[in-house]
């Protein structure tokens, strides 16, 4: 389920949001406190932020300058601010859609999806991705750390990239299989239990340890570390 982060001080206006995308599939999380915002929203790590520009402390053009120094996280601005200067100040630092209120609820849940399918496409086409404690390498399907590297599986890969594009976040066990049966990879319950002791096998044998967690009745997550 994806996590969409709304950052809005108006109370009523972000409680409705929050009503209306947890009723169309959405994990929808509230920033309501505005004093640290760019290291909240990170520490959250959600799959699309809503951000307003007008906020206590700092505006959410500064925001969004700020997280696009360390995260590609989709951003929607959302603003009262009906004007062609912060809209291109916003597209600049890096906002990928700018929304005046009042919006049309139903158009704003299309930007929405589309934003999240096409960062989606993105995360599947890359083939290297730094993984800061290991690089995993898509294209030749292996994981390295310095110049060990070690090679994985047609599943341990899918279920690794599957992992990685959700890091941070738990995902249940159906969802890792839902994920494969797309990739036209059947596994069942037992042989995703044999796949994931052995992905813990190989990244220990790289030197990473206890970064794949099990929650339990939950699923797993991929740690920071």
């Amino acid at each position: 389920m994806d996590k969409i982060l709304i950052v809005e001080d108006d109370e009523k206006l972000r409680e409705e949001l929050k009503i209306f995308l947890d009723r169309n599939g959405y994990d929808t999380v509230i920033l309501d406190k505005f004093d640290n915002p760019v290291e909240d929203i990170l520490k959250i790590n959600p799959n699309l932020v809503l951000l307003d520009i007008n906020l206590p402390y700092f505006d959410g053009e500064y925001i969004c300058k700020e997280l696009r120094k360390k995260s590609n996280v989709p951003i929607i601005m959302l603003t009262s601010r009906d004007n062609e200067i912060d809209e291109l100040i916003s597209l600049n630092y890096g906002a990928d859609q700018y929304v005046t209120k009042p919006y049309n609820i139903q158009i704003l849940l299309a930007k929405i999806n589309g934003l999240l399918k096409r960062s989606k496409n993105s995360d599947a086409t890359q083939t290297l991705i730094d993984c800061k404690e290991f690089v995993l390498d898509i294209s030749k399907s292996i994981i390295e750390n310095g110049n060990n590297k070690i090679e994985l599986t047609k599943n341990e890969l899918k279920i690794l990239h599957y992992l990685v594009m959700n890091r941070g976040k738990i995902v249940s066990r159906d969802e890792i299989m839902d994920y494969l049966w797309d990739s036209e990879s059947f596994i069942d319950d037992n042989t995703l239990t044999v796949n994931i002791k052995r992905l813990r096998v190989k990244l220990e044998e790289l030197g990473v340890k206890d970064i794949i967690e099990t929650k339990r009745g939950q699923g797993y997550i991929l740690n920071e570390i």
